[in-house]
């Protein structure tokens, strides 16, 4: 965390994660420009190689806080990812020691296979990131 002249904010980098069965996509962000860009795709299985994966990006990026997207169905009813993704943020808080956000992803690969990428996992991440940048402005 990078600390600006005396009145002004605290610039926080932010790392998000669209967090699948085979894939886990990664953003990256800070609280300055608030802008979030997509940054790797984690594919391991193993789920101690992801972690460890996760804490090599945490080592080398000092983010502030972690944003998880929180599936939905389109009604907003909870289905078995849901569940999944509630566990993965509860995982990163007790691993990273970091504050995890769960932010609503109902429509964010939805919106990424709308514009016809292929690989969407760290776009869709980015998307999750990005949401939470513009429901936190300040």
């Amino acid at each position: 965390m990078l600390e600006e002249s005396a009145g002004m904010a605290a610039i926080d980098t932010v790392l998000g994660f669209d967090f699948g069965l085979k894939r886990i996509g990664v953003a990256v962000g800070n609280t300055l420009v608030r802008q979030a860009q997509p940054l790797i795709v984690i594919t391991a299985t193993a789920n101690d190689i992801k972690f460890a994966e996760i804490g090599a990006l945490i080592a080398a990026w000092h983010p502030a806080r972690l944003i998880v997207g929180l599936p939905f169905h389109p009604d907003g009813a909870e289905h078995e990812m849901t569940l999944r993704c509630r566990r993965f943020a509860n995982q990163l808080t007790g691993r990273c020691n970091l504050p995890v956000i769960l932010v609503d992803e109902r429509y964010s690969s939805a919106v990424i296979k709308a514009k016809r990428f292929e690989v969407i996992d760290a776009l869709a991440a980015s998307i999750i990131l990005q949401q939470y940048f513009d429901d936190h402005a300040q």
